[in-house]
């Protein structure tokens, strides 16, 4: 990560990866950025292993080390599995995921690459899978997913590798 700044957690910051982060010198965002997360994955409309499922493949697109090797219990407990995480690369189209799975690959390839692009046809398909509210979860999740992981890839102080750990659902 030439280049980025590296930015290290105050003395004050937490345990966790987190609030041990470089997030800690801000603690009013950090707060504001748990709780909204916490909304997201808690107390939403859009199933856990779909949240998850595009939360993985951002990470894959933004190579966030830590955000590629955690895994929400929650969604993991609603039926996630590793083989379906494996299927989460440039090759999903070929993959055994199910056609919805497939399309939230999709989606999310859209939003991180080309949200001015959305298809007739990509409009089409997630309207009829999804709510309306489901797709705004959806695309608010990812928008979490995309901004905190590119703060924590950018500002540098993540790990280099680490094991695939499984972490509680946030609250």
């Amino acid at each position: 990560m030439s280049g980025n700044p590296r930015v290290g957690a105050p003395p004050n910051a937490g345990d966790d990866p987190i609030s041990g982060s470089a997030l800690a010198w801000q603690p009013e965002t950090l707060a504001a950025f748990n709780q909204i997360y916490g909304t997201l994955w808690s107390r939403g409309v859009l199933d856990k292993p779909s949240k998850e499922l595009a939360r993985l493949r951002n990470a894959r697109t933004t190579n966030c080390v830590f955000c590629k090797n955690v895994r929400f219990e929650g969604a993991l407990q609603d039926g996630l599995t590793e083989d379906k995480v494996d299927q989460v690369n440039d090759k999903f189209e070929e993959s055994n995921l199910s056609s919805r799975e497939k399309l939230i690959l999709r989606y999310t390839d859209f939003f991180l690459k080309n949200p001015s692009g959305l298809s007739d046809g990509l409009r089409d398909d997630m309207s009829a899978e999804f709510s309306d509210e489901q797709i705004v979860e959806l695309t608010a999740g990812l928008a979490l997913f995309m901004g905190f992981s590119k703060i924590a890839v950018s500002m540098g102080g993540m790990p280099d590798s680490m094991s695939t750990t499984v972490m509680p659902t946030p609250l």
